[in-house]
């Protein structure tokens, strides 16, 4: 028997199989093979269209059953983890009124700003554990106040998962996790945000019913089958945001456990078992993917915009077809720790989170013509990356989580032993390199639910640890570097409140007039 893992990004649809007896992974494959369109239509936008992931899902299955020969009807269960954050509205057919809002679209800052000062920061941040910022819900009023004429055609809003669930199963459902990533969750009152809802004139209607995260949530239809080649009737038992099932796959669920990824963008995410909340908002609480109301798991996510993307760009530019990521790193191998002074600040992905939700576009800073080559900017680019998880992992430090092992997998950034050997000795703890991904783990947590696994940490507890990262004395040389890193983070900022100061006085200058 088998389980099937979905892993719904930005980027790319990733599908696994895994064989439910051995828990060993089968085959993982993902469609397309290179990356899925953005839109933007305006600076700060991000926009995808839903039919691009059903229709890269259906590519992805006929792919993984044709290489493994594999009977759908051997198929047993199926899980679905996706990008968070994502707004996906449908009217009563069912069909998509507007392309997906996604998770790295910056449009609804304000409108998140003013919510939080409007419903109350402390009540915001006791019952919800954030403030509405630039999330789901936030997003969903930038569309009731732009463009009323979708939003009175509205039926359900959905999460990219529940979007994928639905296209399976025919069934408009979302969880209790789901809903607290998109600010619609109470905490205190164990219930949806009726706060936020009333605050920003929403139907609770609107809501899709609840499911808990493992727990039968539909069957696959007779519709789907066709257009994925799977079996009628199949499960989908499982659906998580693609961070607390990251964290899941890595075998973190309570108190002291952190994981962390390094995809377009970059996470940490540690677990506590009470209501905890960043007073500055710099971070974010959801429910875990074993949370409940009398056992409470917290995920404390950590989010920096500017990661993988950042070193995307830079091979896209600098590297282009040439060379690989493997052949980056030996390249960058050839200069040392530091990068010669050279300094990259990757926050050019869209308002920062942890930076007050301030959009600062990335910077390169003391650039030399007779010093530095490729090779010091691909270097500087992982530092760039690695201080920026630095910088945010001593946020979670002063809200009191102690981060002495860091699990992540092993098809991300943390591939590369300079960017993991840089946030080891800096931050003075453990890494360890995982070998399973986010499809993986979803295919586990659905055998959880199906009856596969006893219990939900026996699915995941087995995992192979593929490489350790300990923290090494180097004499001081990454703490020289990152320091002056902050100092150009520091002055960034600054400038920034500076400009935006300015532009206030400006404007109550020409009011006067």
């Amino acid at each position: 028997m088998y389980l099937l893992g979905y892993d719904i990004g930005s980027s790319s649809i990733k599908a696994a199989l895994v064989d439910a007896n051995t828990g060993c992974q089968v085959s993982v494959v993902q469609s397309p093979e290179t990356e899925m369109d953005m839109l933007a239509e305006q600076a700060g936008w991000a926009e995808q269209h839903p039919e691009t992931w059903w229709n890269n899902l259906c590519l992805a299955t006929k792919k993984l059953l044709h290489q493994t020969n594999i009977q759908p009807s051997l198929i047993k269960a199926i899980g679905i983890a996706y990008q968070m954050h994502g707004l996906v509205l449908v009217d009563k057919n069912n069909k998509v009124l507007r392309p997906a809002i996604i998770w790295c679209d910056s449009r609804a800052v304000s409108i998140g700003e003013s919510a939080f000062a409007n419903i109350g920061e402390h009540k915001s941040l006791s019952h919800l554990l954030n403030s509405p910022g630039n999330f789901t819900a936030s997003k969903l009023k930038w569309v009731k106040d732009n463009e009323p004429e979708i939003y009175d055609r509205i039926h359900k809003i959905m999460l990219p998962g529940d979007y994928i669930a639905m296209r399976l199963t025919g069934e408009i459902t979302t969880t209790i996790s789901g809903l607290s990533e998109g600010i619609l969750w109470d905490f205190k009152n164990n219930q949806p945000a009726e706060m936020v809802l009333d605050y920003f004139g929403f139907d609770n209607s609107i809501l899709p019913d609840i499911r808990p995260t493992f727990s039968l949530q539909g069957q696959i239809s007779h519709a789907a089958a066709q257009a994925t080649g799977l079996a009628a009737g199949i499960e989908v038992n499982y659906r998580a945001g693609d961070q607390p099932n990251n964290a899941y796959s890595l075998n973190v669920l309570d108190p002291g456990e952190v994981a962390a990824t390094g995809g377009t963008s970059g996470v940490v995410y540690g677990v506590v078992d009470e209501l905890l909340y960043d007073t500055q908002s710099r971070v974010n609480g959801f429910a875990h993917v074993n949370h409940s109301k009398e056992r409470s798991r917290v995920g404390i996510l950590l989010c920096i915009n500017g990661a993988g993307i950042q070193y995307s760009w830079i091979k896209h530019q600098m590297a282009k077809n040439d060379l690989s990521y493997a052949d980056m790193e030996r390249i960058a191998s050839s200069v040392p720790s530091g990068s010669d002074g050279l300094r990259i600040l990757p926050f050019g992905n869209g308002a920062e989170r942890m930076l007050g939700n301030k959009d600062l576009g990335a910077q390169i800073n003391n650039l030399q013509f007779n010093r530095h080559s490729q090779a010091h900017f691909f270097r500087a680019a992982l530092e760039g990356i690695a201080f920026s998880f630095v910088y945010g992992m001593n946020i979670l430090h002063q809200m009191g989580l102690q981060v002495e092992v860091l699990r992540v997998g092993n098809d991300n950034l943390f591939q590369s032993a300079i960017f993991s050997r840089t946030i080891s000795n800096l931050m003075g703890n453990r890494i360890e390199v995982i070998e399973t991904t986010g499809a993986i783990g979803a295919a586990k947590a659905a055998g959880v639910a199906n009856g596969y696994y006893s219990s939900i940490r026996e699915a995941v507890q087995e995992n192979e640890v593929v490489k350790t990262y300990e923290p090494l004395n180097m004499n001081g040389i990454n703490e020289k570097a990152y320091h002056q890193w902050k100092l150009d983070l520091e002055n960034l900022m600054d400038k920034k409140s500076d400009l935006i100061d300015d532009h206030s006085k400006e404007l109550k200058i020409s009011i006067k007039k």
